[in-house]
């Protein structure tokens, strides 16, 4: 680990963010432009994310399959709108096993056109429907400008996609999956999203409408952090997924995709983060309590591993990891254990087990407000709710920051200064030429229109035309 102290969020963040992942060691940059190798560490948080949400899915009914890396590009040029949204991101195969294919293929950018194909093949009658899918698996998009997590050329997600008799019912998939997405944000990454409906300039290539979940980041710029799309007929038209209704009538399917990435764990850095280093919510943190044991010969060593093993029987039941390094000092492991976001530490030293207690040191807060002594005898009935009360003050927390960046501005010229450093939270008439204007100016784009708007009508805060509904302006990652 370096001891080079990192720069400060204020000063960089953009360079905390990346010297953090990388010191952390979540992830690194490999040989190849713009892709990254998530290491053990930042994979362990991928697992974790990925439990929490399958668990979700299987509950709302999905199961899971896997479909193939390549795509026939004849499959992409089927549905127009698609292929043009994709077509600068796409990775081409036009050489396999040293000749010429007939065909170039795709290496997937997302699977909507691979799986409609199938869909086509597996469904025949309304009963056989809805198909609920969910894929777990890697897709390739050729961007020009990558970071770590945010935005590579390979990344690793998550995409459902279900086929619908109806488009009520399609309709009502879309948002439910955004729901899931929502609760699993909140619930388990304590990261406050606002769910909303995307506008028509920044929705998904293809779809009718596109939901999203955004977030704002601990340098107020908003991160999409997950999807949900609503395709109404057109996959279904361009790969003829049809079923017979039960007048024996032949309708095509209603289908949506929604999906999350590896981008989220870049949403948990920003969010949490702080100038020591990561800040890992305790449902997801791939370890959860560090056990550091403090002594400074044999004899109170024997003494504080003994109170050590008293300590590992108790914490059987969550992710920890007893530090026995004998070539660093305690503070060098207090450091380390911080930079990697650890939500609790406990510190064990001669006089705590002369005590009959542990150390506490909560990472979300510094120095001493973070500590405390727990009884040694009480420590299995209690840090489960020390680890929840730390959950709970990181959600709060976020929320708070979220909150005290969101403003209200009275016109256009406030707007613009706005969202320098924040996100507006303003009227707007729904006009691709208002939004175009905002992004010229000041490089903000509508984020979402919430789900739960305010009542009544207002003036766009662009032209001054009547306006139905508020949208977030902000700039973005």
């Amino acid at each position: 680990m370096s001891t080079e102290k990192l720069p400060t969020r204020s000063e960089n963040f953009s360079e905390w963010y990346n010297q953090v992942i990388q010191r952390a060691e979540m992830a690194d940059y490999a040989p190849v432009r713009g892709c990254m190798v998530v290491r053990p560490y930042g994979w362990a948080l991928w697992e974790n994310i990925q439990q929490a949400l399958d668990k979700r899915f299987k509950a709302t009914g999905h199961v899971n399959a896997a479909f193939p890396l390549f795509i026939p590009m004849s499959f992409l040029e089927k549905e127009k709108q698609h292929v043009e949204g994709f077509s600068p991101e796409l990775a081409v195969v036009t050489i396999g096993g040293g000749e010429k294919l007939e065909e170039p293929l795709v290496v997937r950018p997302t699977s909507e056109t691979i799986i409609g194909y199938m869909y086509s093949k597996w469904i025949k009658s309304y009963r056989d429907l809805p198909v609920l899918i969910n894929q777990w698996g890697n897709v390739v998009r050729w961007e020009m400008r990558t970071r770590l997590f945010l935005r590579t050329l390979e990344f690793y997600w998550q995409e459902g996609h279900t086929a619908h008799a109806t488009a009520e019912e399609a309709v009502e998939e879309t948002v439910r999956m955004l729901n899931v997405y929502t609760d699993f944000a909140i619930n388990e990454a304590a990261v406050p999203v606002i769910p909303g409906k995307k506008s028509e300039t920044e929705k998904f290539a293809g779809a009718v409408d596109s939901y999203t979940i955004e977030a704002m980041m601990g340098d107020t710029r908003a991160l999409q952090a997950g999807t949900s799309h609503f395709l109404g007929q057109n996959f279904a038209r361009a790969f003829e997924i049809q079923y017979l209704d039960p007048n024996n009538s032949l309708q095509y399917c209603w289908t949506t995709s929604w999906g999350l990435s590896t981008r989220f764990i870049g949403a948990i850095i920003m969010t949490h983060g702080d100038d020591q280093g990561l800040i890992l919510p305790p449902r997801l943190a791939p370890i959860q309590i560090v056990v550091v044991p403090i002594y400074k010969n044999d004899q109170e060593q024997s003494k504080v591993f003994a109170a050590v093993q008293q300590v590992e029987k108790q914490l059987s039941a969550w992710r920890f990891k007893v530090d026995l390094r004998t070539e660093v000092t305690p503070g060098f492991k207090f450091n380390d254990w911080e930079l990697r976001g650890v939500p609790l530490r406990i510190e064990i030293g001669p006089k705590d087990v002369d005590h009959g207690v542990v150390t506490l040191a909560r990472r979300h807060l510094p120095g001493k407000a973070g500590k405390s002594t727990l009884p040694v005898d009480q420590l299995s009935i209690q840090i489960g709710n020390v680890l929840d009360e730390i959950q709970a003050a990181l959600l709060e927390r976020a929320t708070h920051f979220r909150d005290e960046h969101i403003f209200d501005p009275n016109n256009y010229e406030e707007l613009k200064e706005v969202v320098q450093n924040g996100w507006a939270f303003s009227w707007w008439c729904g006009s691709a030429e208002c939004e175009a204007r905002v992004k010229e100016d000041t490089k903000a784009t509508t984020r979402c229109m919430p789900l739960d708007q305010p009542e009544g009508k207002g003036t766009c805060i662009v032209c001054g035309k009547p306006a139905q509904r508020k949208v977030y302006f902000a700039r973005a990652y």
